[in-house]
């Protein structure tokens, strides 16, 4: 890892820590995990990690630290980590594939925060079931910000990544 990338790696903390306070209004609708998921799938699963660390500490500076926090880092890191595999798997990944596990992993990122209701109130299924509406709001803003992010990311990946370091096409 170089300063380059590192550099690309605050450029997209940055971004996605912006999107996430720019839709709060919005529950659950927020582009980290489009984000966290093209960074693995273009730049490494290394790369989505350190990432998704980085997009929890800061905007939950600005949105609020509490319990949740260790989860969301475990759920995103997660979600990095296999769209990395993915992306070192496969040569050129589907964009309608790309849609589907972003969708999938809405879902879930929230059957892992709600685990952090168990922890408090050893009650796990009725916090779940009541917040699959806003796992459905987030899996369809997923959908869409991969949709709208793929392009842009991956031509400004290409064009920063030329002679700097390598990028998965």
């Amino acid at each position: 890892m170089n300063t380059y990338k590192l550099t690309l790696l605050a450029l997209l903390a940055a971004l996605a820590v912006v999107g996430r306070y720019a839709f709060q209004f919005i529950p659950n609708v927020q582009p980290v995990t489009a984000i966290v998921i093209l960074t693995g799938i273009f730049l490494g699963p290394v790369s989505s990690v350190i990432l998704a660390v980085l997009v929890v500490f800061l905007s939950n500076m600005l949105l609020g630290m509490g319990i949740w926090t260790v989860w969301q880092i475990i759920s995103w890191c997660i979600i990095g980590l296999a769209a990395g595999m993915i992306g070192i798997g496969w040569k050129k990944v589907p964009l309608g594939f790309l849609v589907l596990f972003s969708v999938v992993s809405g879902y879930f990122y929230g059957f892992i925060i709600s685990l952090t209701t168990y922890q408090v109130t050893g009650h796990f299924w009725p916090y779940y079931l009541a917040g699959l509406p806003f796992d459905t709001a987030h899996a369809v803003g997923n959908g869409v910000f991969i949709v709208l992010l793929y392009p842009l990311l991956h031509f400004l990946f290409q064009r920063y990544a030329k002679n700097r370091f390598r990028m998965k096409q």
